[in-house]
């Protein structure tokens, strides 16, 4: 099923060739959503650019297009400014477009005809410690962006980069062999072990030899001593079921948790490899990877300013007491990915603050042969109402676990105010959907390279740009149906869209295979985000102008489809941002 984004620019590069204009190598013919439909439903500025190159009046070369251009079945055509061609769907088109999407059960969107290996790189939290607030982001992104591929017809791959190996452990096993509650592990694993964390860190920094202690046992795991590499595995252990507890309420799953040790004996030939490359060399006792002098030392990551002079700034491989680190980790994993997934495109959903790593990562790894798209899907920070980096009053970043009770307890609040004669299991039940999807939609409706504030009563408003206001609107739907007396047929017959508030329905219906592909398109959930407030806004108006019940006969059947293909597109079009919709509320 093509959009009419997809005919008309076939119809268009058609005219051109009919209307023997020639058109340079690699030129674009773009056709796009009007930005005022007051003018028409779609535009195409293709005459203006392509009148500039062979010098041609703008307004003569775009009657040349029209008179070549065979689109009578579907749009009447104008001239508009300079040289723009305005399409005006007729109400026949937007008819049979309908007829056509309540029989799709991918509701216009199309495959993709080259599908990619991409594999998705996200959330990643360390293990031993609780999801905080800052995971949010990664976490939510990631699972959007990999649900939205597998749905365009993508070959998917996440991977939950977990950070299971590190200096911390020396920690943690020391705090694990003396201070251990055994009660608190088995109650809330998680928890306890940050607690330990917390309490030998304190520890260290009054008392050098518990340090040195410390450092002691950290150098037994890595040399494999049995009892450290037990107690490691069993914090590995509990930290994934409380991690897991998180997902499960986030409905988020990973294909993989290939962490930081998987590569661990990846690393040594990986830094053999590296320096019979002739990338890495030793500098002041530790094995770098300098710069390969092919970019302006603006732009290059290895180069930094000091004292208004440009210097070395290597990524070090191998630090002088010959341990590894995650930037080797990140290097080795990359190699897995390739050579195990067949990854054409890897994707990082990690916090911006970690850009220039990044950029090091994939300037290394293109220069060991990669050749697979490595991207860093970066985003801001979630802050506070004060416009500060959110936190507890302690100064800590809320937990997860925290921040996500809170919004479920904000959406019970509403109901009982809105909903309070709903049974009470059945209030607890939305409460947690609605909660726990404003969180995600709050996430999801911002450009990610924004900061944007954590505002739990605008979160949960029935009202303004949020998760309920989309899942009302859903449920407005159901209500529609519920009440019907009949069975309804949903088929092509006999639909007639014709009423204003029918056709801006129909437009907004229709615009989501045209709107859903650009999302990956720089990798933004916000664009399908802003185009479900968009659809929910026109049903809206739609429902006010158009009786549907009250109507009968071709009317009545017709408007009937239009609801409920909007009850489809909202579903489905949360469910790809990890929002579940309920019938009621």
């Amino acid at each position: 099923m093509n959009t009419f984004l997809e005919i008309l620019e076939s119809r268009l590069l058609a005219a051109l060739t009919r209307a023997g204009i020639e058109q340079p190598a690699g030129f674009p013919v773009k056709v796009v959503a009007a930005s005022d439909v007051r003018h028409g439903d779609y535009q195409a500025n293709t005459a203006m650019a392509l009148a500039k190159r062979l010098k041609m009046n703008p307004r003569e070369l775009a009657t040349q297009v029209i008179e070549a251009l065979d689109v009578d079945d579907i749009a009447e055509l104008e001239i508009a400014g300079p040289g723009f061609i305005n399409f005006r769907i007729k109400p026949a088109a937007w008819s049979q477009k309908v007829g056509q999407m309540i029989n799709d059960s991918r509701l216009g969107v199309g495959v993709v005809a080259d599908p990619q290996n991409i594999v998705v790189d996200f959330s990643a939290p360390n293990v031993a410690k609780p999801m905080h607030v800052g995971h949010i982001r990664s976490t939510i992104i990631g699972d959007s962006l990999s649900r939205i591929s597998r749905f365009l017809g993508h070959n998917v791959t996440t991977d939950n980069h977990i950070g299971d190996w590190g200096t911390q452990f020396g920690m943690v096993i020391y705090g694990w062999k003396n201070l251990i509650d055994i009660a608190a592990i088995e109650a809330d694993p998680l928890q306890e072990l940050l607690r330990l964390y917390r309490a030998v860190n304190l520890l260290c920094k009054e008392d050098e030899p518990i340090k040195d202690q410390c450092r002691d046992e950290l150098v037994k795991l890595q040399n494999g001593d049995v009892e450290n590499f037990a107690i490691w595995e069993k914090c590995v252990e509990v930290s994934k079921v409380g991690l897991n507890k998180i997902y499960d309420r986030l409905d988020v799953s990973f294909d993989h948790w290939l962490g930081e040790s998987f590569y661990n004996k990846e690393l040594e030939p990986l830094v053999k490899a590296l320096e019979t490359a002739g990338l890495a060399r030793e500098s002041d006792g530790a094995l770098c990877v300098f710069s390969g002098e092919e970019l302006p030392p603006k732009q290059d990551p290895f180069k930094e300013k000091r004292d208004g002079e440009w210097s070395d700034f290597p990524m070090i491989v191998r630090k002088g007491d010959g341990a590894f680190n995650y930037a080797t980790t990140d290097i080795a994993t990359v190699d897995y990915r390739l050579k195990q997934w067949n990854a054409d495109k890897i994707w990082y959903v990690v916090d911006a603050r970690q850009s220039l790593h990044f950029q090091q990562l994939f300037d290394v790894s293109k220069r060991l042969g990669c050749k697979a798209d490595l991207e860093h899907v970066s985003f801001g920070t979630i802050l506070g109402k004060d416009g500060k980096p959110l936190k507890t009053r302690d100064g800590d970043l809320p937990q997860l676990a925290d921040v996500l009770d809170d919004a479920v307890k904000s959406a019970r609040a509403v109901l009982e105010e809105k909903s309070g004669h709903l049974p009470e299991l059945e209030k607890e039940e939305l409460a947690k959907m609605i909660g726990l999807g404003s969180v995600k939609f709050t996430e999801l409706s911002h450009h990610r390279s924004s900061d944007y504030i954590f505002d739990l009563e605008k979160m949960v408003a029935l009202q303004g740009d949020t998760a309920p206001y989309l899942q009302y609107s859903f449920v407005r739907v159901c209500a529609i149906f519920r009440k019907l007396d009949e069975e309804i047929s949903f088929d092509a017959d006999g639909i007639q869209i014709s009423d204003e508030g029918e056709i801006n329905l129909a437009r907004a219906l229709t615009q989501f295979g045209e709107v859903l592909p650009t999302v990956l398109d720089g990798l933004k959930p916000n664009i399908l985000s802003n185009y479900l407030l968009d659809l929910a806004k026109a049903f809206h108006s739609f429902f006010e102008a158009c009786p549907v019940l009250k109507s009968e006969g071709e009317v009545r059947k017709s408007r009937l489809v239009l609801c409920e293909l909007t009850g489809r597109v909202l579903q489905q079009g949360l469910g790809l941002l990890g929002i579940q919709v309920p019938e009621r509320m």
